[in-house]
């Protein structure tokens, strides 16, 4: 009996021996989940739907930040100094309505010396120390930045409609997966019901086979030839059992469920096929496949970058309005307010601002790159995809008729063999090509199952409800 390859992506089993038996029975009864109920399990609980989702939360929580660029922003500050220093402290009583004809030295001052203006008067050049408590209300409003703020708005919009697109491609990319492992269930319990026919079989050829050797029809090496047939079905058989227990741990880790819960499978899900030809799926793919659009809207978002390096080439004014309270104590005395405005433009930075506009500019080239190239990527799989389930859908109707084609050719061959007119080795190769053609089945109905769910997953259209 040979080996059928059951192909499954995303760390799935790879290799499939061709003859599984029944399905296994757990020791405590299992939830039997549908594959619509698999898939809402995974959206649920996949940690790579929670990471889309916290990055759809950044982008949403970065357009909050970049609109309140455009409003006026207020501080409240409360300083405290204690200063000798001669201009310092003389401009702290200023400040307080504090400052008298002492401070300047007037106590000194003797009009009579034909020096007095070379005297030094000690309270202004040697003062005490001054108490100072500063209370400020400050309020800052843009009005003009170069487009940098809209330039921000502009890239948080984008990136939030990226982060949508690529919530949804992340959503899409789990229904796959939950598809290919899902059905990897029933394809494996398909093959270990092939096996354990052939087991049935391989048993039952043993004793009649022994049954002959007594009665001096057939040789022992007959006998032989049987029994090795029956423990290479059997190791084959625990192989596939295998890959089963592999499949449901698979199922499992993709739904977050624990490798110990028991869990059972629904029925079977076959998606119906996407109506339209190539070059219709094609342009339907281009306009909504989510992981394309997702990078259309990163394109915009590094146009939207290049705008805000451009804005460092222009002026940048804005108004500012401040009210102090300068106080010896912790007090709202000495009221002062300024009124302003600002304005700064960058004349000459060594060309820093216009290395950034060209790195900006590189960027937004090299999405505009990638994005060509998933265009093109896209496209292919879409031909593929619909090609491949093209064929699947025809192999399964062959696979199906060679299976009763192989049923017949077996049951002539036995017969032949009861009656001594063929060898043992041309009935082994019949059971095999049996169990190889009905092993075959199982892989194309698998095959045409993932390609159809591939087809829908390259278009955009992938759905739980398949139909």
């Amino acid at each position: 009996m040979k080996s059928f390859p059951l192909r499954l992506h995303g760390g799935q089993f790879r290799t499939v021996w061709g003859v599984l038996a029944l399905t296994l029975v757990h020791a405590a009864p299992a939830d039997t989940l549908s594959f619509a109920q698999c898939v809402d399990t995974a959206l649920r609980q996949n940690p790579g739907l929670s990471a889309s989702r916290a990055q759809l939360q950044q982008a949403e929580a970065g357009l909050a930040q970049a609109q309140g660029g455009r409003l006026p922003k207020v501080t409240v500050s409360l300083n405290a100094v204690r200063t000798n220093d001669a201009l310092s402290a003389f401009g702290l009583k200023l400040s307080q309505r504090g400052a008298t004809f002492g401070d300047f030295g007037a106590g000194q001052f003797d009009p009579t010396n034909p020096n007095v203006l070379s005297v030094a008067p000690d309270n202004l050049n040697h003062p005490a120390a001054v108490n100072n408590f500063n209370t400020r209300i400050e309020a800052q409003l843009p009005l003009y930045t170069g487009g940098m703020i809209e330039g921000y708005v502009e890239q948080a919009q984008a990136y939030i409609k990226a982060a949508q697109q690529g919530d949804n491609s992340a959503r899409q990319q789990v229904i796959f997966q939950v598809l290919q492992a899902y059905e990897g269930v029933h394809a494996a319990r398909a093959y270990v019901n092939v096996a354990k026919q052939g087991e049935i079989a391989a048993v039952s050829y043993v004793k009649t086979i022994d049954n002959l050797l007594k009665q001096g029809v057939v040789v022992k090496s007959d006998l032989l030839s049987a029994r090795i047939h029956l423990e290479d079905v059997r190791v084959k058989l625990a192989q596939a059992q295998n890959t089963e227990a592999a499949a449901l741990d698979q199922l499992h880790m993709l739904l977050g469920l624990p490798l110990s819960q028991p869990l059972e499978v629904g029925a079977q899900v076959t998606p119906a096929p996407l109506p339209g030809k190539i070059e219709e799926l094609r342009v339907q793919a281009l306009t909504d496949n989510p992981g394309l659009n997702a990078m259309r809207n990163q394109l915009q978002a590094a146009q939207a970058n290049v705008k805000v390096a451009k804005s460092g080439l222009y002026p940048q004014l804005g108004l500012m309005a401040r009210q102090d309270w300068n106080d010896k104590n912790a007090g709202l005395n000495a009221s002062s307010y300024t009124v302003g405005g600002m304005m700064s433009w960058n004349v000459f930075d060594g060309g820093t601002v216009r290395g950034a506009v060209d790195r900006a500019a590189a960027g937004k080239a090299e999405l505009a790159a990638r994005l060509q190239q998933a265009e093109s990527g896209v496209a292919f799989q879409v031909a593929d995809a619909w090609r491949k389930a093209d064929e699947a859908e025809r192999r399964v109707a062959l696979r199906e008729l060679a299976v009763t084609h192989a049923e017949e050719a077996l049951g002539l061959v036995e017969k032949r063999y009861n009656n001594g007119v063929t060898t043992i080795t041309e009935l082994l190769a019949a059971r095999a090509q049996l169990d190889n053609a009905r092993a075959d089945v199982v892989a194309a109905k698998y095959d045409l199952a993932v390609q159809r769910a591939g087809l829908r997953l390259a278009v955009g259209k992938l759905e739980p409800e398949m139909k």
